[in-house]
């Protein structure tokens, strides 16, 4: 029997272990906490079969940690210990539906007699279960996961033990916690249920999803969804502001909760829409009207300028103003958020690589593609740019390292590259012989200038084939080809496709 001790005296919590040592082997505790509240956050994580509890601690009573693990369905059992033998403390723990209420200190025979009954009470409800059904957290999750189907057993079982019907109303609370998962979801878990704990006459089941980075919330016995849902946004939204995105379904049936939990999670990334925490409203989120999203082209265009610069202060001080762009107080489709962070993003290493920052040549941009096209919170996205940042931030030596003329030269190239501009006319910007400009730049970067700004001007194209839907000519113009021709020889030379066969490969 796994067992949990919920105790703020330590001297009794060392007795009851020493008890339960006495007792035998097949009592194993699984955890020790000092409140009601690491009690709950401990049972929620450990799913114990029992519960030793006190009535009186710190900032959740046990009656009060007992409440809210059985409004979420929860079938641990429990034996209340009190040092008081006030009537009202047995009265309140027989109305949860606890059999076992000790007074302390505690004897061996009471404390003995006590296990052999909840031990009876776990085979009863064995015997009493459907084959293959576990607790009501493990059928949600199963249910979730689509490993299960529901005959009449399983229903009557489920009106018996959590009177919850399959017919009726179910609302489901969808916490995605992004990046902060994997730390924050046992806490994430205690609090979503202390939280649901407060809205009286409802049931709920509360399960970690690792696959959707999520805590998921069940609710069942709801008088008015509406009225719920209201509640959820207003009360239950701001505990949980910027570190989860919130989401909100109802589904009309137990067998509906997957159905309508699949339809909801694919909006959840509107939470990147809003200047401030949402609820994700299923189906209302489908109706919200979106502005167009405009490319912010001038920052981009900063930004270059800084990597060529090898200014780190203003590169790092415009990737955290581009995620502000898309904060004016417009809703914007987060598809188009998502797709002008991977053309900026792009860009940003595309122009790094070309002054030869190596770090950015490094960059696995599949993976950074993933990680953008599948952010739901504002947080994601700007540790995409926080990484970006780091990685354009070479040391103190090597950002003095290279010849001045060849970055001048480099920084001209990335500002006039779709002018057509020549070796002859930067040597002349630059008040230096195209000669002495062609040697430099080839001992510096080890290609002709030719070729580099062929190579250029072919990454730029690159660039707005998979970003916009431009046409070729449109493309080859933007990138300093006046011939569409032309151009797309020159990019078949360069990477092997025509530029239309690159745009479906990689679009």
């Amino acid at each position: 029997m796994r067992i949990l001790i919920a105790e703020d005296e330590i001297r009794i919590r060392e007795g009851i272990r020493k008890l339960l040592s006495k007792l035998g082997s097949e009592y194993v505790i699984v955890g020790e906490a000092n409140d009601g509240l690491e009690g709950l956050e401990i049972c929620l994580r450990e799913e114990p079969d029992l519960i030793i509890t006190d009535v009186q601690m710190p900032n959740m009573n046990g009656l009060e940690m007992l409440e809210a693990l059985y409004a979420k369905g929860s079938a641990v059992k429990a034996i209340v210990l009190s040092a008081y033998s006030e009537f009202e403390y047995a009265r309140s723990a027989m109305k949860l539906g606890v059999t076992e209420y000790l007074l302390k200190p505690v004897n061996l025979a009471d404390f003995s007699k006590a296990l052999e009954n909840i031990k009876r009470q776990i085979e009863e409800d064995g015997r009493k279960k459907p084959e293959k059904v576990g607790t009501l957290d493990q059928i949600m999750r199963e249910l979730i996961g689509g490993r299960l189907s529901f005959d009449d057993d399983m229903k009557n079982y489920l009106l018996n033990r959590y009177k919850i019907s399959s017919d009726q109303d179910f609302a489901v609370i969808v916490a995605y916690m992004g990046n902060h998962y994997e730390k924050g979801v046992n806490a994430a878990k205690a609090s979503l249920s202390h939280a649901l704990s407060l809205y009286e006459g409802i049931g709920y089941c509360c399960i970690d999803i690792d696959y959707l980075s999520s805590v998921i919330a069940v609710i069942y016995n709801i008088k008015s969804p509406s009225d719920f849902e209201r509640w959820v946004q207003y009360q239950l939204l701001n505990a949980f502001m910027n570190n989860a995105a919130i989401g909100y379904t109802v589904a009309d049936s137990l067998m509906q909760i997957k159905t309508s939990l699949d339809q909801l999670f694919p909006y959840m990334d509107w939470n990147l829409s809003f200047n401030d925490s949402v609820l994700i409203s299923y189906p209302k989120i489908t109706q919200i009207q979106t502005s167009m999203c405009i490319y912010p082209q001038d920052l981009e265009a900063k930004i270059k300028s800084a990597i060529c610069a090898a200014d780190h202060d203003k590169e790092k001080e415009l990737l955290k103003t581009f995620p502000e762009y898309f904060s004016d107080g417009r809703v914007y489709d987060p598809r188009e958020i998502k797709e002008c962070f991977v053309r900026f993003i792009w860009a940003i290493i595309e122009t790094a690589r070309d002054v030869g920052n190596e770090r950015a040549g490094n960059i696995k941009q599949q993976k950074l593609l993933e990680q953008i096209m599948r952010a739901r919170m504002k947080g994601e996205l700007l540790d995409v740019c926080e990484m970006i940042a780091d990685t354009l931030d070479l040391d103190p030596e090597d950002d003095t390292s290279g010849n001045l003329t060849v970055r001048r030269a480099k920084s001209m190239i990335s500002e006039f590259y779709h002018n057509g501009i020549t070796l002859d006319e930067i040597a002349s910007r630059l008040d230096i012989t195209p000669e002495y400009l062609g040697t430099q730049f080839h001992k510096e970067t080890g290609v002709t200038f030719s070729t580099y700004i062929k190579n250029f001007r072919i990454n730029k194209a690159k660039e707005l084939l998979i970003g916009t839907s431009l046409k070729l000519y449109e493309i080859a113009d933007r990138v300093g080809y006046s011939d569409p021709k032309y151009f797309s020889k020159v990019f078949k030379d360069t990477t092997g496709l025509l530029p239309a066969d690159y745009r479906k490969a990689f679009k």
